[in-house]
């Protein structure tokens, strides 16, 4: 194919990249925002929801609707339990982020080792075949029903999150708790209910996330780690703790990565991906957007 024949299609791939990461990146850079610490269990939470999806459709023969709905409140939870089992009461003996972020760790290793105990590591996939495919630029570019999906859901959270957290109460608790949790006690404000509530949003987003990718793609025990490490890739060159930042970064990523392997082997895009990163942390650390 010639080079230029293969540019719809590159573009195309970045923004489907683009979207899955800015997923990821939101719930991160939601929870971010309030804890100021990397919860690592992020993208095994994104991994469970993609396993209760299978594990409903698959074993137990339930709809698909249904259970997409199930593994999204499912991975929601879960990041809420962390939160009031590992992090708060590390949090009440005023742990240091190094301590979240290591017990973050161990909460990713715990999980991603029950997944594959419980499924086995084997590569699964959640779709059943017969995926409707859009062409686009003159059929130069195809793109399918999930990814044209996940497009448009992830644009769509990012505009409902920011309209919460600018007009609602909650959203304004959430943005006190992020500018300095102890005044926002003095205030009144129950920081953590507030942090709960932060921990499911953010995890569900991350769920929804898994479940597209295991539409798009398939899951593995071991998914998470590679869509955490783009999603807070995305978050820190685009802005960390700032959604509008982790948006920008999830699609600069996508397309930085996608045209840079353009002349070369396809495993040189995570290369690409951290190159980026290791040049935004010297000259440009607070990211794209700063909070």
């Amino acid at each position: 194919m010639d080079n230029m024949e293969i540019l719809p299609q590159l573009v195309v791939n970045s923004i489907i990249a683009g979207s899955i990461y800015a997923l990821v990146a939101l719930g991160f850079n939601l929870i971010f925002s309030v804890t100021k610490f990397f919860n690592l269990a992020h993208g095994v939470i994104a991994a469970v929801g993609g396993y209760v999806v299978f594990f409903l459709t698959k074993t137990l023969g339930a709809g698909v609707a249904i259970s997409v709905i199930v593994g999204i409140f499912a991975a929601g939870l879960l990041g809420f339990l962390l939160d009031k089992i590992i992090y708060l009461p590390l949090r009440r003996r005023k742990a240091s982020n190094m301590v979240l972020l290591v017990a973050s760790l161990g909460a990713f290793t715990v999980l991603q080792a029950v997944l594959a105990m419980l499924f086995t590591s084997q590569f699964q996939t959640l779709s059943r075949g017969g995926t409707k495919v859009y062409e686009l630029f003159g059929g130069q570019a195809v793109m399918t029903e999930i990814q044209v999906l996940t497009l448009v859901l992830a644009t769509l959270l990012f505009l409902g999150l920011a309209a919460l957290l600018k007009y609602t109460m909650f959203g304004k608790a959430v943005k006190a708790i992020g500018d300095d949790e102890d005044v926002a006690k003095i205030v009144g404000i129950n920081t953590d209910k507030v942090i709960g509530y932060v921990f499911f949003i953010g995890s569900a987003i991350a769920g929804l996330a898994g479940i597209l990718v295991g539409f798009d793609t398939g899951i593995e025990p071991t998914m998470g780690l590679p869509l955490l490490l783009k999603g807070i890739i995305a978050s820190v060159i685009g802005g960390i703790g700032s959604l509008g930042g982790g948006m920008l970064g999830a699609f600069l990523l996508g397309f930085i990565e996608n045209f840079g392997i353009w002349k070369i082997s396809g495993e040189w895009k995570d290369a690409v991906a951290f190159l980026l990163l290791i040049l935004f942390l010297i000259f440009r650390p607070t990211g794209i957007v700063k909070k």
